[in-house]
């Protein structure tokens, strides 16, 4: 009698399994989801309250606050829910679970109210606890009497998490600021719930693979080198048990409340002024500080005491682990300014606006980049279906849905691009001089006066002592044919004034109207006035550029693998040297083209297209370093608590980029910007040269294992 995984490779796709393809699409749907949301939550909440598409108008620290502590909340609660998966719920019902509590969260956020983002973004962390960690044990599960044609199963899997990631951020992003932020909010949640629904329906292709565990749980080790024992002197020795003792318990706890109260304070103290470690404040050093820090030397205490416990060896290889763990930390805090940073940096300060040729030019990259994957994409859902829909018919014609619903949404896009008209408009502007701090003229470069400029509204008094001036301003918008000398109403669309559309239908200008009604502020109205009709126009969004990681991920993907396969393949230190290096690059090309720019001027996007470019060549090359070390340096029995110390390094990661990120308006106001993207040049610049330098101490702390 055949076992579940035996029926399993009996129904192949492109030599794989097709329930390895069920699981391409569910992860697919869900990183849509994730990345959907990631690449809209900071923009919106510092999204100007009046506008075109208004957001909430919250400062960027306090925005950066909040996503920093969803972003490391993201890396912990993986921890539980395995546990928990593990012992009682088994892996699909964790799948499920999660995209259950997850689509909900998505749909709280689409609501756009305080509450409900808070519970979206608590529920998004819940699912997420779930969902992480459970995904791959499957297909580990799947492949246990296959391990030869395990790695091509993470490569297609981590394809389908590309592929979600990249048509998540461009049509949920899209969505969201050309209509409206629920719009995208809310189809990362329609997803979200299509993708659970289809993975539920596959049930039966599974059998009793990732079902309710059994009492026996075995952990995978890849290598047969971190076992209980060490080679010393060319013969084994036995490890004795490490038991946690109490003293360690209690510091894992003490660990834990204050680091996970930190994590809760720090955007609570911000944004509700609540500040529950105020007690604690030194000085002018905020308590929360105070609490965090001491939650980390109590955590590394733990580890330290723990790894002295081990014999020589194999305490040598995790004091290696550690030092990788260390410099994980600088990595992420660095890749992570993609989802706050330089979100505001794209939004506010890279010309995005194409016009002529040049948005012709745009049109059809865009158009390929969109069009050429999701027809293979496509592709792939044929040949799943040729070969499960008498097995799974509910769960194929729920994909069939999905990517019925993404092609018409992709053609209304590239559609709406292909049809947008440009258009100078004329505009009455209040003029007043740029004054610094002490009251005192700003000039340029060239020795210049620098003024500011503000857009007279329709309901904004002027008087005689006012200096008002004309502006001009080129305003894109699809499907209408504007003449010369047509009076038309415009409105600001970003938060520094500098870009505006038309308000176009009578239903948006009323609810426009109702959103300033109940700020009581100016509608923000500007009377204009058509000077010029241009060529076809596209305004790049904000989140257009966040895709370019995903499909740089693809493009050189397997050019690393084979680096890697090479007799040139690095050591793993220096994998990590190149990989933080190759990362300061990317933020030192954007330090110099932002060098000497003036208020007001944007720079050229290539820049921009350089440095993500730059950042994913840098994570190529550290990923493959990541958690395969945890099985390869760490002993069996201390695997659980160094994939969780794995973990809380990128969740410290993540909220340093936060943090920092959030200072990119102070730090620019006081310096420059080009000052805010150098301290991400040095800061993993001086990471990379030290484990460079610490090359041949991790070399023989590893004692052997590559």
């Amino acid at each position: 009698m055949n076992t579940d995984i035996e029926n399993l490779f009996e129904d192949k796709v492109l030599g794989h399994p097709a329930g390895l393809f069920v699981l391409f699409f569910t992860e697919m749907w869900e990183r849509f989801s994730f990345y959907g949301m990631r690449v809209l939550l900071v923009n919106f909440l510092t999204m100007a309250a009046i506008g075109y598409n208004p957001g909430w108008e919250w400062s960027v620290e306090n925005a950066t606050a909040l996503f920093g502590t969803y972003a490391m909340l993201l890396y912990i609660t993986p921890i539980i829910g395995g546990w928990i998966a593990d012992k009682y719920t088994g892996y699909r019902w964790a799948v499920i679970i999660g995209s259950l509590i997850m689509t909900l969260g998505h749909l709280s956020m689409a609501l756009e109210t305080e509450f409900s983002l808070y519970l979206g973004l608590a529920m998004l962390v819940i699912g997420t606890g779930f969902f992480k960690p459970t995904m791959t044990s499957i297909i580990s599960e799947m492949y246990k009497k296959n391990p030869e044609k395990k790695d091509g199963a993470y490569t297609i899997y981590y394809m389908g998490v590309n592929a979600g990631a990249f048509f998540g951020m461009m049509l949920c992003g899209y969505l969201a600021e050309k209509v409206g932020w629920a719009y995208g909010f809310g189809l990362a949640g329609v997803f979200m719930l299509l993708g659970t629904l289809q993975f539920w329906l596959s049930g039966n292709l599974f059998g009793k693979i990732g079902e309710k565990p059994s009492q026996v749980y075995e952990v995978e080790l890849p290598q047969n080198i971190n076992e209980d024992s060490a080679v010393v002197n060319g013969s084994e020795v036995e490890e004795k048990e490490n038991a946690f003792t109490s003293l360690d318990k209690v510091l894992i706890v003490l660990s834990s409340i204050l680091g996970l109260g930190y994590a809760v304070n720090d955007p609570m103290s911000r944004i509700a002024g609540i500040d529950m470690f105020s007690v604690l404040q030194i000085g002018d050093f905020e308590g929360q500080y105070v609490a965090v820090l001491t939650a980390l030397a109590l955590f590394v205490y733990l580890v330290i005491s723990r790894i002295l416990r081990y014999t020589k060896v194999v305490r040598h290889r995790m004091f290696a682990f550690i030092i990788f763990a260390f410099f994980t930390v600088f990595f992420w805090l660095s890749f992570e300014q993609g989802a706050s940073s330089l979100v505001i940096f794209a939004r506010d300060n890279v010309d995005r606006l194409l016009s002529g040729n040049s948005a012709t030019i745009f049109n059809i990259i865009n158009t390929l980049l969109t069009v050429v994957p999701l027809i293979i994409i496509s592709y792939v859902l044929y040949l799943l279906w040729k070969k499960t829909y008498s097995k799974i018919p509910g769960s194929n014609i729920v994909l069939v849905v999905c990517f019925v619903f993404m092609w018409g949404i992709v053609g209304w896009m590239l559609n709406r691009d292909y049809n947008t008209t440009a258009y100078d408009v004329s505009y009455s502007a209040i003029e007043k001089a740029d004054l610094d701090d002490k009251g005192v003229q700003k000039k340029n470069e060239k020795g210049e006066l620098q003024f500011l400029y503000i857009p007279v509204t329709q309901s904004m008094d002027t008087n005689p002592s006012q200096n008002i001036v004309t502006k001009t301003v080129t305003v894109g918008e699809p499907f209408v044919d504007y003449k010369v000398g047509d009076k038309k109403m415009i409105i600001n669309k970003d938060k520094e004034f500098s870009q505006f559309s038309f308000i176009s239908s009578d239903e948006k200008q009323e609810s426009l109207i109702a959103n300033a009604k109940t700020l009581n502020r100016d509608n923000g109205f500007v009377n204009a006035t058509v000077t010029k009709v241009r060529d076809n126009e596209v305004e790049i969004t904000v989140s257009w550029f966040s895709i370019l990681n995903s499909f740089f991920i693809i493009v050189f993907a397997s050019f690393f693998s084979k680096w890697w396969e090479s007799k040139y393949n690095p050591s793993a230190a220096n994998k990590y040297a190149l990989g933080l290096i190759i990362m300061a690059v990317g933020f030192g090309l954007l330090a110099f083209g932002s060098y000497g720019m003036q208020e007001g001027v944007k720079v050229s996007m290539i820049w921009l297209i350089l440095a993500y470019l730059f950042h994913t060549l840098g994570e190529l090359c550290l990923s493959p370093v990541g958690l395969s070390y945890v099985s390869k340096l760490v002993p069996a029995r201390m695997i659980a608590l160094m994939f969780g110390m794995w973990y809380l390094a990128i969740a410290i990661g993540n909220k340093l980029a936060a943090v920092l990120g959030g200072q990119i308006e102070n730090i620019t106001k006081e310096y420059s910007l080009s000052t805010f993207f150098l301290i991400f040049t040095l800061v993993p610049l001086v990471a990379g040269l030290l484990v460079f330098a610490l090359n041949p101490l991790l070399k023989k702390l590893m004692h052997g294992v590559r």
